[in-house]
């Protein structure tokens, strides 16, 4: 357990920490041409802090945050939680209807959003958003006549005593990237970052303050908040931002101009990077990172092979959550297994369940639990869900797992992605892995499907990467492929051509949506 004093404010330990340790003058934030020093960064928050004080917010009221990834966004964040409140990041990707049911959800007095999204929340009408008392519209000209982000801050004082707030007090609310239905607010406490920071930055990544971390996930998503937001602030090292939604050609760009050490991705994106290649025939260089991490989903063996093969960098594939903050098993440096999510971090726990609660052997498929001090405190509002999911300190993820003789933990599926074949279970990672190993695939997803005898079978689609025909021959050499792999029972019976995967925009595939259009197919 990491000790921490009852009264604990974690804004003033990630932000005013590395002014009193001698740190005020080195870079925080990268951002385009600006470059933001820690001083610059304490003071910032404690105006944006101040700014939210004389707007009435009080402590424990909830501030949501609408921005893209910005200086902008740590000042929001970090000055909520300094002054006592409670910030949420909001996905920025969202539609009025979800805008509606978040704020309405969260009862947030105060909104910051940027002012190319203020459109989505005007949508909505005030009358229908009966909670919310401020709008604050940040980075641009606009004529809604609400506070001006920029201007509040210049007429705040650059001083802000913390609140006295405890260790265990909400700090902030993440919402889960609903890659399964509606989201859920997860209720994070003050020393959850701390806890993450400690355990992983540290503990596998040895983040240092030499480092230079570019996390193509966003902040609002729990693992872009650690990435690109308290990883770097927990030792003085600099986060490196960009606001644009990231296409691969952009992130080879950055990297390039902004020579990162850690780079945080997500499988589908390492995937869309592979595809990518430099118009004068070059290879990209990315020579300044010693570590790129993957999560969000599974990572599969051939995608770390390529990637390894093409840049000589070996991706830590790991598992965490949105419950859990940031990871909990991942792989170390030096002690990789391609395709596993690694071995449990120390300072958690981990145990796989069958059916009855009891433990299953290593080499059988059990139900996931993590037990970890970063763990939310439980869903917001959602009093059933929370005693479904949380069973005293343990959280039960929704993922099957098996264990080998190491220790390392081999993703199976999420519970409900499970399906026997013959009577056997049938993994869909296993088979979309075999078929990500063909040259000609760029992704795949599978399901499970009924063929017309009523009985289930592996159902594949694929995302074919350029050049390649999307035609009957292939499918038949997909098909043959898997089978002579893995056995003629994971064979895919089905095998059907998409321009891309359905995804949440925090990059996890939507298997639901699969199962729809499959219906709509069928129908």
């Amino acid at each position: 357990m990491i000790k921490l004093p009852a009264t604990f404010n974690v804004a003033s330990y990630f932000v005013d920490r590395n002014v009193q340790e001698g740190k005020g003058s080195t870079i925080a934030i990268e951002y385009g041409l600006e470059k933001i020093s820690y001083q610059e960064l304490m003071e910032n928050t404690d105006r944006a802090g101040n700014a939210l004080r004389r707007l009435g917010v009080r402590m424990e009221e909830r501030v949501a945050i609408l921005l893209p990834d910005s200086p902008e966004f740590l000042y929001s964040f970090f000055g909520a939680i300094k002054l006592g409140a409670v910030a949420v990041p909001l996905n920025t990707y969202l539609q009025p209807p979800e805008y509606e049911y978040l704020l309405n959800d969260t009862r947030a007095r105060a909104l910051i959003a940027h002012h190319s999204l203020l459109p989505q929340v005007q949508l909505i009408g005030r009358q229908r958003l009966p909670y919310l008392q401020e709008i604050i519209v940040a980075g641009g000209e606009h004529n809604s006549g609400s506070p001006v982000f920029e201007e509040l801050m210049e007429s705040s004082g650059p001083e802000l005593r913390e609140a006295q707030t405890s260790r265990d007090d909400a700090a902030f609310w993440l919402y889960s990237s609903g890659s399964t239905g509606a989201s859920k607010a997860c209720v994070h406490l003050h020393h959850d970052m701390v806890v993450c920071s400690e355990l992983y930055a540290k503990g596998i990544l040895g983040i240092n303050d030499r480092d230079r971390c570019y996390s193509v996930a966003r902040l609002f998503f729990a693992y872009g908040l650690g990435n690109a937001g308290y990883f770097p602030l927990s030792c003085g090292a600099t986060t490196i931002l960009s606001p644009a939604r990231p296409v691969a050609s952009e992130i080879y760009e950055n990297i390039e101009r902004h020579r990162p050490t850690l780079f945080f991705s997500v499988p589908s994106n390492y995937a869309a990077l592979l595809a990518c290649t430099r118009p004068d025939g070059k290879e990209f260089d990315l020579s300044s990172i010693r570590y790129a991490v993957s999560a969000g989903e599974s990572l599969p063996a051939p995608l770390f092979e390529r990637f390894k093969q093409r840049f000589g960098i070996e991706i830590l594939d790991g598992l965490g959550s949105t419950e859990t903050l940031q990871m909990v098993i991942s792989n170390r440096p030096g002690e990789i297994r391609p395709g596993s999510s690694g071995k449990i971090i120390p300072g958690y726990q981990a145990k796989l369940i069958d059916e009855t609660g009891g433990e299953v052997a290593n080499g059988e498929i059990g139900a996931l639990l993590i037990k970890g001090d970063s763990t939310c405190a439980g869903y917001w509002n959602q009093h059933e869900k929370t005693k479904e999911t949380f069973e005293g300190p343990w959280f039960h993820t929704g993922d099957k797992y098996y264990q080998d003789e190491d220790s390392y933990f081999w993703y199976a599926g999420r519970a409900d992605d499970l399906f026997k074949v013959n009577g056997r279970w049938l993994s869909p990672a296993e088979v979309e892995s075999a078929l990500i190993a063909h040259p000609a695939v760029q992704e795949a997803a599978v399901i499970a499907r009924e063929d017309t005898n009523q009985l289930t079978k592996p159902a594949a689609y694929v995302v074919i990467k350029p050049g390649f025909p999307e035609n009957e021959e292939l499918a038949h050499t997909l098909q043959d492929w898997v089978m002579e792999r893995l056995g003629a029972y994971k064979r895919p019976r089905w095998i059907t051509f998409l321009s891309d995967l359905p995804k949440t925009s925090t990059g996890k595939l939507q298997r639901f949506k699969l199962r729809e259009l499959q219906e709509r197919i069928d129908r």
